[in-house]
Parts: C-alpha cells; structure tokens; sequence
C-alpha cells in the first residue's frame, strides 16, 4: 500500500496531474466559447430583428400588407429573444469560476501549460521525452490551427456574399424606373454594406490568413502522418532522430506562420516603406 501511495506522489504522477488539468481547462474553453456564441446569437438575433420588423412596419403602413411576413417573424424573434434571456439567467446563476470568460480561461490554460514545462525542466527529463511530450501536443496545434482558418474563411465568405448579393440588388433597384422612397433607403443600405465589406475584407486579408493558417496546419500533419508511417524522411531506425526530425521541421513552420502573420499585420504603408 505504501508503494502504491509512492507511486501516485511521484513525480511522473505530478507531471500526470498537470497534463489534466490542461485537458480539462482545454474542455471548458470549448464548452464556454459554444455557450458565448449561443447568448451573442441569440441577443443579436432578437435585436436586429425587432429593428427590421418595426423599421420595415413603419414605412410600409398602408401601403403593403406585411401579416404574413410578421406572422413568421415576430414568433422567431420572441423565441430568440426568451433564449438569450434563458442564457443571461443561466449565466447570472454561475459562480465565479464557472462565469470567467473565454479570454479568461485561455489565459488560465497558457499558465497551466507553462507550470507543466517548468515542472518538468525541474524533473531534468531526457531530450527523448521532450520531445515525445512534444508531439503528443501536436493534435492540439493542429485544431487550434484549423478553428483559426475557418474562422477567417467564414468572415471571408460572409463579406463575399455580401459584396455580390449588394452589388446585385443595388444594381437591380437603380434600375427601376421609379424607385419607391423604401426602396431607395434599401439601395442606400446596400450600398454601404457593399462599401464596408470590401474595405474590411481588403484592409484585414481574411482570405490569406485563412489560406495560411490551413497551408501550416496540411503540413504539420503531413509531417505527423510521415513520422507516424515511418516513411521518408522520418524512416530512420533511431526513434529518437526521426522524433528530432519532427520537432525540428513543425518549429520551422511555427516561425513561418508568425512570420506571415506579421506580415498580414503590418499596414500597407510599413510594407511600402521597407521595400
């Protein structure tokens, strides 16, 4: 019993503990990131839709029979609008620690991680296991990776989509003869929207970080793949050169991405000025 105790206080058992404490903060970063998107959806949701339904109301009164529009509207708005006031409750109700922000818990999982590598530069563990320790993070580098680049290649999309709907309804609605005062604030609207979503999507370069951060993620685990076959130029009979290998190439990529992104990051007047 004694030896058992020893065991489950030892220092491997420590480094254990430490590496659980990071997947259980890694799982509530997840779930707390779901709950946050679903309170802001619903919140955003229930309020651009009570605006357009009442704006829309206003100036068509009289003039067009809006019923069976607001028979559907009106319902889907309450509904978000009870959900976003659910959540609020829910999220009122939790204690402090079950209530800390996203940006919160991924500062908690970044001090957890750097406990775990002081902890084990304390134990003095050989290069080997470093190294192995390190691949083994690998799959979260790659989600992490992942979730950036269809992060951003959804904002992409979304401004693209709003750029040719606009550009087409705008084109459409000025081409009427006579264009209604209601229709002429809707060109406007498109107008504008069209405007705004060219100059972010210009100014931000949404598509290439998209494109760079999935470029870094296919190559990263095209190295992980490799290792893990055993085929070139991972096919050395030393584990520990191939694992050398491995860390070595995915540390260059790691210093390509940033160096990309502090390209994308630069303003466009830096860029010409170092040229």
């Amino acid at each position: 019993m004694s030896e058992i105790q020893q065991v489950g206080t030892g220092p491997q058992e420590r480094l254990l503990a430490h590496n659980a404490t990071i997947l259980e903060l890694q799982e509530a970063v997840r779930v707390r990131k779901i709950q946050t998107k679903a309170l802001l959806a619903s919140g955003l949701f229930a309020t651009l839709s009570s605006l357009a339904i009442f704006t829309v109301t206003v100036a068509a009164w009289g003039k067009y029979d809006m019923g069976p529009i607001n028979r559907v509207a009106i319902p889907l708005t309450l509904l978000s609008g009870v959900l976003f006031a659910r959540l609020l409750y829910v999220e009122s109700e939790r204690d402090s620690q079950a209530s800390k922000t996203v940006r919160r818990l991924q500062l908690d999982l970044e001090l957890a991680e750097e406990r775990r590598r002081l902890y084990a530069a304390h134990l003095g563990l050989p290069v080997y296991q470093r190294q192995y320790a390190y691949k083994e993070d690998i799959p979260r580098e790659l989600g992490q990776l992942r979730s950036e680049a269809k992060y951003y290649r959804r904002i992409h999309n979304a401004f693209q989509a709003t750029i040719i709907i606009g550009s087409l309804g705008t084109t459409t609605a000025a081409s009427l003869a006579e264009t209604s005062p209601p229709l002429k604030w809707i060109t406007v609207g498109l107008s504008l929207a069209v405007g705004i979503s060219a100059g972010f999507t210009g100014y931000f370069k949404y598509r290439e970080r998209s494109f760079y951060l999935q470029q870094t993620a296919d190559s990263i685990e095209q190295h992980t793949s490799s290792f893990e076959l055993g085929i070139p130029p991972y096919d050395d009979a030393d584990e520990s050169r191939n694992l050398y290998k491995l860390a070595k190439e995915i540390e260059l990529l790691r210093v390509e991405q940033r160096k990309r992104q502090q390209q994308l990051d630069q303003p466009h007047e830096g860029k010409e000025g170092t040229v």
